[in-house]
């Protein structure tokens, strides 16, 4: 164990731990519940779409999905909407989902290009290493607006809706205060993009500051787990039975057949990430524990859309493509969409070829680019089974479509195959395959084969809204999750007492004829360490001076379990933890009138969906401001 060190760790002036011994402890109070909410929103700001439900605390069974939206696509019938926002010109807001595309789509191409159209924005939020509050995104038309903007106005968007809808519901103008707002993330997002909604949320007034409970981080596989448990038999089909009508037989009832240490997985198959969680059911409550942590990747279906955007390269040429993309955005859009269609009718048996609408001012701008005809790239290009028919469409074979799912798919398979193959994972009785992508046969099929019996699959019906429904029960009852696995090991970096031959001489700092080893890591938790509801980890930490007003340490992550030093490789600093200590007293002097050592002691939770920290100044008992920041690095 690490001695009291008067010196000032080198990697955090101004900070001595007192007592790097780790204690973990189960709170025996229970976390209040805060104050009581008579709705609970949860909003599922998916990829490529998005919806919120809601129900009433008063009948939590009872799941009400939105309200139908106007101008839904041919072929696509859902209750959410696509995940797209239009600015005007000046970058205000003007509409949000299929208002938005649908008034993009029939602005005059002059003027479109002055428009700011955002679509699968989401996605930024995961693939940014160093995602801040200040960090990009791009418009259609290639101009940049702050993310955060984008994400505001996408949930003050789905507040509004919501409030209206509940306020028609009540006949009277519903009270924000008295919502429990809930917003679904992929789990395998990392601190920063999980804050990074948060202040989205706070920026767009969906909650005040002050009171940060009304709002909670949900995660999304975690959300359809929570709602596949209470699935019954006519809500799911069980692709698992060969002889199945067109591919489906219904099976007893899931829940009822989920028993005490079952054991199943959740697959999110969403628009931009791919989610595995493996959870066990303990009774008597049928509280859910995590067996393994989360992961995943970005292997969502818009990995089939980019395989199909390289296919266009690759017969009318990346320069053109691009060129059009940023010309004529509206029209590729629309090739998209069209696009889309056709992607939901790619199917294991399918032979009939695939047509897919070429939008006129496509087929009017490669003449005039290249000199030549749509119909002669499509000859010259010798891209097999993609060709031109006569009513001006892109005729595609089957063969052709399934090469583009192929990519993702693989990913996927191979994600699954290194999970089941984990000693953690074994006797797995379920799989759930939820998200929207999960409506796919090509996927399913996959699965199916890789599985190859070894446990029993299972879709349920209303697939696109699972996690939004699960969203819903989660904010009813947060404490449901009790046990967690930390997707990460994080610390802080501390001095320890010089040990020969022990540590390394390079680490060696000599003060006051003491010497110390730096930058030693000290652990508050490993990653896929098990980490209960309400578990705190404590530390206590000193100011360098008795008149310091802030306290601010280094927090530091790694995706391997055992760190020895915070210079190790792998190793990142990923935030930092802020104790305030303005409005405590300082302490008295001591007898001798040297002044008297502070003690602050932290409490650090890492058993919820996002790490939270607590305060408390040891002589006067008095708590102290304590934050941990992941965004301003």
């Amino acid at each position: 164990m690490a001695a009291p060190s008067p010196a000032k760790s080198m990697g955090d002036p101004g900070i001595t731990p007192l007592s790097p011994t780790h204690i973990q402890q189960q709170d025996t109070d229970e976390t209040p519940s805060g104050p009581s909410f008579t709705v609970v929103v949860a909003i599922d700001f998916g990829t490529t779409s998005s919806g919120y439900a809601y129900a009433f605390a008063k009948e939590p069974e009872c799941i009400h999905t939105m309200r139908r939206w106007e101008g839904g696509d041919p072929g696509v019938s859902n209750q959410k909407t696509p995940t797209t926002i239009l600015l005007t010109p000046d970058r205000k807001f003007h509409s949000f989902g299929y208002a938005a595309r649908d008034f993009y789509h029939d602005l005059d191409p002059t003027e479109s290009k002055q428009w700011l159209y955002f679509e699968k924005f989401k996605m930024k939020l995961h693939t940014t290493a160093n995602l801040s509050i200040d960090t990009d995104l791009h418009a259609a038309n290639g101009k940049r607006v702050k993310a955060l903007d984008i994400f505001a106005y996408a949930l003050a968007f789905f507040k509004e809706q919501a409030l209206k809808e509940l306020s028609d519901q009540a006949g009277s103008e519903f009270d924000n205060a008295d919502v429990r707002w809930v917003i679904t993330v992929p789990a395998i997002w990392k601190m920063p993009a999980k804050q990074f909604m948060r202040e989205a949320a706070y920026k767009a007034n969906l909650i005040p500051r002050d009171n940060p409970e009304q709002l909670i981080i949900a995660l999304e596989p975690e959300a359809a787990s929570i709602y596949c448990r209470k699935l019954r038999l006519h809500q799911m089909v069980d692709i698992g039975s060969k002889t199945a009508v067109n591919g489906y037989s219904p099976t007893e009832n899931v829940g009822a057949g989920m028993t005490q240490g079952d054991r199943y997985v959740v697959v999110d198959c969403g628009g931009g990430t791919v989610d595995l969680t493996v959870h066990q059911i303990r009774m008597p409550e049928g509280h859910l524990k995590e067996l393994y942590k989360a992961s995943g990747g970005p292997y969502g279906s818009i990995g089939i859309d980019y395989e199909f955007e390289k296919l266009l390269c690759k017969i009318f040429g990346q320069d053109f493509i691009d060129q059009f993309k940023v010309k004529r955005p509206a029209a590729w859009v629309d090739l998209m969409i069209a696009f889309e269609s056709r992607k939901r009718a790619a199917a294991p048996d399918r032979t009939n070829p695939l047509n897919i609408n070429l939008p006129f001012s496509f087929i009017d701008y490669y003449k005039k680019f290249r000199g030549h005809s749509v119909e002669h790239a499509l000859r010259k290009s010798n891209v097999d089974f993609v060709k031109w028919s006569s009513q001006g469409m892109l005729r595609m074979n089957p063969d052709a479509m399934n090469a583009l799912f192929k990519p993702t798919i693989d990913h996927i398979i191979q994600h699954l195959t290194e999970l089941f193959d984990r000693p953690e994972v074994t006797e797995i009785k379920f799989l759930f395959l939820v998200g929207g992508f999960a409506e796919s046969p090509l996927l399913q099929k996959a699965v199916q084969d890789m599985l190859q019996g070894r446990s029993r699959i299972i879709i349920p019906h209303d697939v696109g809204l699972t996690i939004l429904k699960g969203a819903v029960l989660f904010g009813l009852d947060p404490g449901i999750i009790k046990v967690r696995r930390s997707p990460l090991t994080y610390g802080v970096g501390v001095l320890n007492r010089w040990v020969d031959g022990k540590h390394p001489a390079d680490k060696l700092l000599v003060k006051e004829g003491t010497r110390w080893c730096t930058d030693v890591f000290d652990t508050f938790i490993a990653a896929d360490q098990s980490v209960a509801l309400g578990e705190t980890v404590k530390r206590s930490y000193t100011p360098a001076k008795p008149s310091q007003q802030v306290i601010v340490i280094h927090v530091y992550c790694a995706e391997k379990e055992q760190v020895g030093f915070i210079t190790d490789a792998g190793v990142r600093k990923c935030g930092t933890l802020r104790l305030d200590l303005s409005g405590t007293d300082p302490p008295p002097p001591a007898p001798g009138g040297g002044p008297t050592r502070r003690e602050i002691q932290t409490l650090m939770q890492f058993g919820d969906t996002e790490i939270r920290a607590m305060a408390v100044d040891v002589a006067t008992s008095r708590s102290v401001k304590a934050s941990i920041d992941f965004l301003s690095q």
